[in-house]
Parts: C-alpha cells; structure tokens; sequence
C-alpha cells in the first residue's frame, strides 16, 4: 500500500501505475445482496437455474457491482493522509467489457493518469481496470476522479 502523505507526493505520481489490490471473490450472495439494494433482480443475476441455461452458463454479477468495488479495493492499494477528506467526483469513461462469472475473483489496477490543482486541494483522474483470474479481457474499465481537501 502506498499513502501519499503530501499532495506534492501525489503530484509527482502522476503518470504511473500505483498499484494492484488483491483478489476478491464475487459469490452469489454479494450479487444477491446487490440486487436487494438497487431493485435490479435480473434473471441473469440471480437466478441460478434460468442462468444455468444462459449465455454465461451461471449467474454474473451486475456491471454497477463490479464499478462500486472499485472503491473497497482502491483502500487496499492506496491512502491519502495529505488529505482532511476524499470525494469520488465522478467517471469520465466506464466500459464493461467481460462479464464476472459468480464465483469468480477479481482485482483492480491504478493508474494514478492526471493531479490538477482545486481550490482547497488537487483532483486525480486514475484509470482502474477491473481484473477477472484467468480472463484474457477485463471486467471494467474505468476512469475514475476523485478529490482530495486539505
């Protein structure tokens, strides 16, 4: 893990790729849990049987699951004690390219691409790219913003 202690330090990274998180295991139950919270109970999702019989041959986790994990695995890569307080500002670019199969793992990779200065402090854009184990492509793609406040 790294933790830019200065935002100087996260300045000079620019550029680079920050680091890998570790692998999560996306089970049924997350999935589940998932589709209670956002409404979206696709059969795709989270009926084991119909999905059996589908494209993927098992359920697969919804693209929106796979993109909020992005910020539980980017804890595991980076910190950010320059900062009083840290703002996910947005996306620029998302692409979901291979579905995550239930039961599979997946790991996130940071490029830290751009730190501009705000008022109160900078803003990073990093492309994060979603792994699957065993997978040629991706599951997602992302640019992601983020700022950090003094």
């Amino acid at each position: 893990m790294i933790d830019f202690a200065t935002f100087d330090q996260l300045r000079a990274a620019a550029g680079t790729e920050i680091g890998v998180s570790d692998w999560l295991t996306i089970d049924q139950q997350r999935i589940d849990t998932f589709a209670d919270a956002t409404g979206d109970h696709q059969w795709i999702h989270v009926d084991a049987e119909r999905a059996a019989a589908g494209p993927y041959g098992r359920t697969i986790a919804h693209g929106f699951l796979t993109l909020s994990l992005i910020v539980p695995l980017t804890a595991q890569v980076m910190s950010f004690s320059c900062a009083s307080m840290a703002i996910n500002y947005g996306l620029n670019k998302v692409r979901f390219i291979t579905p995550v199969k239930v039961d599979s793992r997946i790991r996130a990779r940071f490029t830290l691409d751009a730190v501009t200065d705000i008022p109160g402090g900078v803003q990073a854009v990093r492309t994060v790219t979603v792994e699957i184990e065993g997978e040629p492509k991706p599951a997602c793609v992302a640019e992601s913003i983020a700022r950090y406040l003094a």
